[in-house]
């Protein structure tokens, strides 16, 4: 879940998960905006003193970070709604307060009063579709899209309008079945192994006269921090758990957080297909490509123009245009033909 301030100062991805919510040591330094090192002297005292237990309130959580060309794996600890609010006591804080107020109300919205399954079906399906048809018109406008790479954006938005059965399966946390399985055994994509492949790929557009001086060129640890985002963990278990979802986030990440000075939306795709295709998913059983050339170019300038608030809707038509429909829903594009009204 997304916790904003307020005033809009701070922006935090707070994890919900064990019917609490989850902040790492940075995250509650910038909450409070106190120093890293007054965050953990409270935290030393909270438990210490006995005011919490420590196995209950503290979660590890597995990330790879590449330091020169090794990847390491390092444990960062996760803190309970209880320990943040601890904190907050102790430095006084409006923001601890502002937290507080949300997290409850979050909590209590998403996992104690819940929502009606045919309620939430119907809004979803409402302000999902109303949010992409905007996306598509600005997108379209911004792009001047008149012709292929039009009729590309448009095929997108319509294949995403026959897959309501595959968001709703989504949501019930059983699309990880519906998506053909790997025919190779799961590989992550390394930070050596990306930056090879983008020195290729830059050197092919370089050839062509299709890539400046800047394409490509690093900006920070971004594309180290996005390579080890798609391959964490959390409690023992993977983030994203399917190559489908690691696949698109990938995508996602590197199209909005511009890890590159230029060139993110042609890297990310690049990364996007090269990652798919190191998990046998480029391709389907009959041989043909998931997302042909012109769908995967619309694709990338959705994500590039969609609303941060957005990420969820962008993530699941990513993940449903790598679907492999079953025989009996192919023709699903002609609801006469079964009867349907």
């Amino acid at each position: 879940m997304l916790f904003q301030s307020p005033d809009g100062g701070i922006c935090l991805d707070v994890k919900l998960e064990r019917e609490t919510v989850w902040l790492t040591l940075n995250q509650i330094a910038t909450l409070f905006g106190r120093d890293k090192s007054v965050i953990s002297r409270h935290l030393k005292n909270i438990y210490s003193s006995g005011e919490l237990d420590r196995k209950a309130s503290v979660a590890k959580n597995a990330t790879v970070h590449q330091e020169g060309t090794r990847e390491i794996e390092r444990t960062i600890e996760f803190y309970d709604l209880d320990a943040v609010l601890s904190v907050g006591y102790r430095v006084n804080s409006l923001r601890g307060t502002q937290f507080r107020i949300w997290a409850t109300r979050t909590l209590k919205d998403h996992l104690i009063r819940g929502y009606s399954l045919n309620e939430q079906r119907l809004r979803q399906q409402g302000v999902e579709m109303r949010q992409m048809v905007e996306l598509l018109s600005r997108t379209l406008t911004n792009h001047t899209l008149v012709t292929g790479e039009g009729r590309a954006v448009l095929d997108v938005i319509h294949q995403y309008a026959r897959v309501w059965g595959l968001l709703l399966a989504y949501d019930e946390d059983r699309l990880s079945e519906r998506p053909a399985r790997p025919v190779l055994p799961e590989a992550s994509l390394s930070l050596e192994s990306a930056r090879e492949a983008i020195i290729r790929l830059r050197e092919d557009l370089a050839d062509r006269n299709e890539a400046t001086a800047l394409f490509g060129n690093e900006r920070g640890d971004s594309l180290a921090g996005i390579l080890a985002a798609i391959e964490q963990t959390f409690g023992g278990e993977r983030l994203y758990p399917n190559v489908q979802m690691r696949a698109a986030h990938l995508l996602y990440f590197i199209i909005k957080d511009h890890p590159f000075s230029d060139g993110n939306k042609r890297i990310g795709t690049f990364l996007f297909l090269t990652y798919l295709d190191q998990n046998g998913l480029l391709r389907r059983t009959d041989g043909s490509v998931r997302i042909a050339d012109n769908a995967m170019v619309a694709l990338a300038l959705l994500v590039a123009e969609s609303d941060p608030a957005q990420k969820d809707l962008m993530i699941r038509l990513i993940v449903n245009l790598l679907d492999e429909p079953r025989p009996s829903e192919r023709n699903t594009e002609n609801p006469s033909a079964s009867g349907s009204p």
